[in-house]
């Protein structure tokens, strides 16, 4: 069983944020653009290992689309205990949407192949949307489960989590493939070793184009950003509207009360 960790590198979280003429960069002190593995990705990177190491996973693959500058946080993910990395970079996604990202990473874990689970942290620091995972998910045709707190056991086809929701903790069995979002109390994210670091350092990151993916789909500055019909059908509204009439308005409201009461409404 493979496991494939999402990544993304984002601004840190110390960055100086600046807006000219509607373009935003960012610096730091130094004038220099400090890139880092998205936080909360962090969470997800330490689960997908702890899957290798409890759980009986083979692989802890991490995931990005990105440039080559992206390289730095895949090497964060080795020297913290990934097992490989890989990036998906090609011009033609520039300027992707969360959901041409998740066409474009839904082939790279298509490509991979034996894939059972793909973990994502609970959302990016810039984009803040948090879509990207359950878009994944439906992409692939797998399960989503969100807000993933703790991974209980994965065996048989099945995985049992526990997901922090507003009223408490819930548990909730699912077969496998699933697509994981995860939040920070799920773990306490590892420092690399210094073993890790050096090894990491040295290494050479696979890169996949989109002529090595058979995405489905558009992506891209050219791609639909408003076609969001295909994550979400929304089915047609139904329904119908009955005038009560009567002589009087307390006619009228003693009609309509025997009629919630019919209706089980009250």
């Amino acid at each position: 069983m493979k496991v494939v960790v999402c990544t993304k590198q984002t601004p840190s979280t110390t960055a100086v944020f600046t807006v000219e003429n509607g373009q935003v960069s960012w610096s730091d002190p130094s004038g220099d653009k400090p890139n880092v593995v998205n936080p909360w990705d962090e969470y997800a990177i330490e689960e997908a290992i702890r899957l290798t190491e409890n759980h009986g996973a083979t692989e802890a693959i991490a995931l990005t689309v990105g440039a080559p500058e992206a390289d730095e946080a895949l090497k964060t993910c080795l020297a913290m205990g990934c097992s490989q990395a890989i990036r998906v970079t090609d011009e033609a996604f520039f300027g992707s949407d969360t959901l041409g990202t998740a066409r474009i990473l839904a082939a790279a874990i298509n490509k991979v192949s034996d894939v059972q689970v793909a973990l994502f942290g609970k959302q990016a620091i810039d984009g803040d949307s948090g879509h990207t995972a359950v878009q994944v998910a439906r992409k692939l045709g797998w399960t989503p489960l969100t807000y993933v707190s703790e991974i209980k056991s994965i065996g048989d086809g099945q995985i049992t989590v526990e997901r922090l929701v507003e009223d408490g903790k819930e548990t909730v069995t699912a077969n496998l493939p699933v697509v994981i979002s995860v939040v920070k109390e799920i773990n306490e994210p590892r420092y690399p070793s210094f073993m890790g670091i050096r090894k990491a350092s040295r290494a050479t990151i696979p890169t996949w184009s989109a002529a090595d993916l058979e995405i489905e789909g558009s992506y891209g500055a050219t791609a639909k950003k408003a076609d969001w019909s295909d994550v979400y059908p929304i089915p047609p509204r139904e329904g119908s509207v009955e005038i009560i009439e009567a002589e009087t308005v307390e006619e009228q409201v003693r009609l309509l009360v025997d009629r919630l009461f019919e209706e089980k409404v009250i």
